[in-house]
């Protein structure tokens, strides 16, 4: 997929990149590794939820990786890293890769929107955060696909089987709902 150009709406190329994400066969993986910057990506054959959310913004020539890293190098007080890991300074290997990251980097970077109970609410594009049982962070896109039955947007997302379009807005707790969509 070309890079959009400088003022053009990223929500339906990032929705197409999110839905090419699920043709691929990815292992629910998210094991610490040391992969290169900017730029860097874990193995294509594994990952977890916020690869999917990576590798989608990856296809616009927008890199998740270095963009994180750079907000969190400048304020990283704001970030959940001490709070949540212990952590006293960035590790760009996996900081891009932390669903509570993404969520603050969103919120800095983009728009924090409302949360809510009707399906309107959520445009192709945005980006929600659940809670799973176990207290689980997780992330995915919405999209410009509904569920015929209840109108509910499909979701790209992986929550153990890899990339899948699935109709799962509202079977979690919802935790954030964002807009990030930066000029190329």
């Amino acid at each position: 997929m070309a890079c959009p150009a400088v003022g053009e709406d990223l929500s339906q190329p990032l929705v197409e990149a999110a839905i090419e994400r699920t043709r691929h066969a990815v292992r629910y993986d998210g094991q610490y590794r040391v992969i290169p910057y900017p730029n860097g990506d874990v193995p294509a054959e594994v990952g977890v939820c916020t690869d999917v959310v990576i590798r989608a913004y990856r296809a616009l020539g927008i890199d998740l990786q270095q963009r994180v890293h750079e907000d969190m190098s400048a304020a990283f007080s704001a970030y959940p890293s001490t709070r949540i890991w212990g952590l006293k300074t960035t590790d760009r290997n996996i900081d891009h890769r932390r669903v509570p990251n993404l969520q603050t980097f969103f919120a800095r970077r983009g728009k924090a929107l409302p949360i809510s109970d009707q399906a309107a609410a959520y445009q192709p594009g945005d980006l929600v955060t659940w809670m799973l049982p176990g207290n689980l962070p997780h992330i995915g896109i919405v999209t410009d696909r509904v569920d015929q039955a209840s109108g509910v947007p499909l979701i790209v997302h992986n929550i153990g089987a890899g990339p899948k379009l699935e109709n799962m807005l509202f079977d979690y707790r919802i935790t954030g709902h964002y807009r990030y969509l930066p000029d190329g």
